[in-house]
């Protein structure tokens, strides 16, 4: 399967308004979405820009080992097809969803149990 790149890690946390202040002030990396806001506490979702790559944080963590992990995002030009591949290299994977207008992602897990998506977007 041909993937076009790592897109976006994932992070789920708890706190949405000190994760977003640690990475936006300590590292410097710009807020995405939503912008111009003066508080995300009430967010659950907002993305900073990483370089070649998405941070994107996403709320409602609640520190569970495993659950609670950081999730890698490959972007693939034809889900479909590349759901079929990793099917037919023996990889169980999700069905195919829509995780928001024109986004369609199928999740799945390495082999030690770490978590990771495949995302095409319309």
């Amino acid at each position: 399967m041909k993937t076009t790149g790592l897109i976006e890690i994932i992070v789920y946390v708890a706190d949405m308004e000190s994760q977003v202040r640690f990475y936006r002030d300590v590292f410097g990396l710009a807020v995405t979405y939503p912008t111009g806001l003066d508080s995300y506490a009430d967010q659950f979702w907002v993305t900073l820009d990483a370089g070649g790559a998405v941070l994107a944080l996403h709320g409602g963590g609640q520190g569970r080992l495993g659950a609670d992990t950081p999730k890698i995002v490959f972007g693939v030009a034809d889900i479909h097809a590349a759901r079929a591949e990793l099917v037919a290299k023996g990889v169980s994977v999700a069905e195919i969803r829509a995780a928001a207008p024109g986004v369609w992602v199928c999740d799945g897990h390495d082999p030690e149990g770490n978590p990771f998506s495949i995302e095409s977007h319309e």
